[in-house]
């Protein structure tokens, strides 16, 4: 699993189908992923099962992914990006 100092100071870009593009801390975009994963129980891709909580899956799938399919053909997308201060 990745370092989570790579992490620090980085923001993360959100694509989501018809919206603006979105940027997100990680803990922003962990808890956006909560969210989507909490509503999905019954639905989850197999490597996210093996996780009790929405929060660990969320956690796995940030650190692991850069996409979920939210329907078919559509999926949401995050990319770590560097804004320079």
């Amino acid at each position: 699993m990745p370092d989570a100092i790579m992490y620090q100071g980085e923001m993360f870009v959100v694509l989501m189908p018809g919206t603006a593009e979105e940027f997100l801390t990680p803990e922003e975009l962990l808890e956006r992923l909560t969210g989507l994963l909490g509503d999905r129980q019954a639905d989850l891709p197999r490597d996210l099962q093996r996780f009790t909580t929405a929060a660990e899956q969320a956690r796995h799938l940030r650190d692991t992914a850069c996409e979920f399919e939210l329907s078919p053909g559509e999926a949401m997308q995050w990319y770590v990006v560097r804004l320079e201060k």
